[in-house]
């Protein structure tokens, strides 16, 4: 089974200097039929002007991914890690037992845009931490990012999910299997592409559960993040 999420459903935020779209319940935006899909959290869709950004504030006990689509993202965080994320490279930061991090456009010209992903890990009080990593890929398919083992040069999540990146050009498909009893998610970031039969464009997501596979076909020009996970 499929359920589309379309871009104009989702929850907003606008602060002037945040343009802010929610999948999931999240600060302001509160439906409790959006509460998160399996141990997938939150998916924000965020776009910070010009030397503005998230002041420094604190998590504790997620798993939080930033996945960068155009510009470049500052992080500062209290365990001493500093970094300016671009288009290519996946950050995963621990918040475990607690960290206090800050979020700015790096650029004092352009905007930065991005995805930030939580994911509820598989147990409370894990040591805080950060890893970051070039996102390789070399044509169309999909290409593992982030896993529970780290494997294939994928960053840690501790969680049992699998984060891939399809990226297609125009024409192009590919299948993923998915084994008994586990949920999907996916969430295109950029072009058009059917999944499942199910036609999605940039901001749409999907949640998908009793599918024996994951199948994309009818590409025009898309990227999209699929979450493989637990119930």
């Amino acid at each position: 089974m499929i359920t589309k999420l379309r871009s104009d459903e989702r929850g907003k935020a606008n602060f002037g200097w945040l343009d802010s779209r929610h999948s999931f319940s999240f600060g302001h935006y509160y439906n409790p039929d959006r509460m998160g899909w399996g141990p997938l959290r939150v998916i924000n869709e965020d776009r910070v002007i010009a030397g503005a950004g998230f002041d420094t504030h604190g998590h504790k006990d997620m798993e939080i991914i930033s996945y960068v689509l155009e510009g470049a993202l500052e992080h500062k965080d209290s365990i001493g890690t500093g970094s300016v994320i671009k288009p290519g490279r996946l950050q995963r930061m621990t918040a475990g037992t607690g960290i206090r991090h800050s979020e700015y456009n790096h650029s004092k010209k352009a905007p930065v845009h991005f995805l930030q992903i939580w994911i509820i890990p598989e147990k409370t009080g894990l040591k805080p931490g950060y890893e970051e990593k070039e996102i390789t890929h070399d044509g169309d398919g999909l290409h593992l990012i982030g896993s529970r083992t780290g494997r294939d040069g994928s960053v840690t999540i501790h969680q049992d999910v699998d984060l891939y990146v399809a990226r297609l050009t125009d024409g192009a498909s590919v299948s993923h299997p998915i084994k008994p009893g586990r949920l999907a998610w996916v969430q295109v970031a950029r072009g058009k592409v059917r999944v499942n039969g199910e036609t999605l464009l940039a901001g749409d997501g999907a949640a998908i559960s009793d599918e024996d596979s994951i199948n994309f076909s009818h590409a025009e020009g898309a990227e999209a993040l699929l979450f493989d996970m637990i119930p």
